[in-house]
């Protein structure tokens, strides 16, 4: 398993942005896919996006929820095994706790199947 910790949170006007970031501590030779899940008050956990690990380098095959596809933008940058969220456009729907996961064994929108979970940081988007 890997050690996972989230930054960048905050609370943010409606149309503004804001940018997560996930160190990445430990190992990751085994790390097949990493992603970003949220979970508002009241909600379970869903899925926002992903990426696949393997292969370093700074690119990878990418996945998104319907709801943050052409708003939302996963990377990574393997040198610095460090994992990003930026979120563009967001509106007060995206508040919720984001959390950072890392999985071996992956189905990739499945939260059931990441291993690896960072603390989670909030992010708050006022209207």
């Amino acid at each position: 398993q890997v050690r996972l910790v989230e930054s960048g949170g905050g609370l943010v006007q409606a149309g503004g942005s804001l940018r997560l970031t996930c160190a990445v501590a430990g190992g990751t030779d085994s790390t097949a896919a990493m992603g970003w899940f949220r979970q508002a008050p009241g909600k379970d956990r869903e899925f926002v996006a992903a990426l696949n690990w393997i292969g370093g380098g700074s690119g990878g095959l990418t996945y998104y929820a319907s709801n943050a596809k052409g708003r939302f933008t996963i990377s990574r940058d393997s040198a610095k095994k460090t994992l990003y969220l930026q979120m563009n456009d967001l509106n007060p729907e995206d508040t919720a706790v984001y959390y950072c996961a890392a999985c071996t064994h992956c189905s990739i929108y499945n939260s059931n199947t990441y291993n690896s979970w960072g603390q989670g940081i909030q992010v708050a988007v006022s209207a």
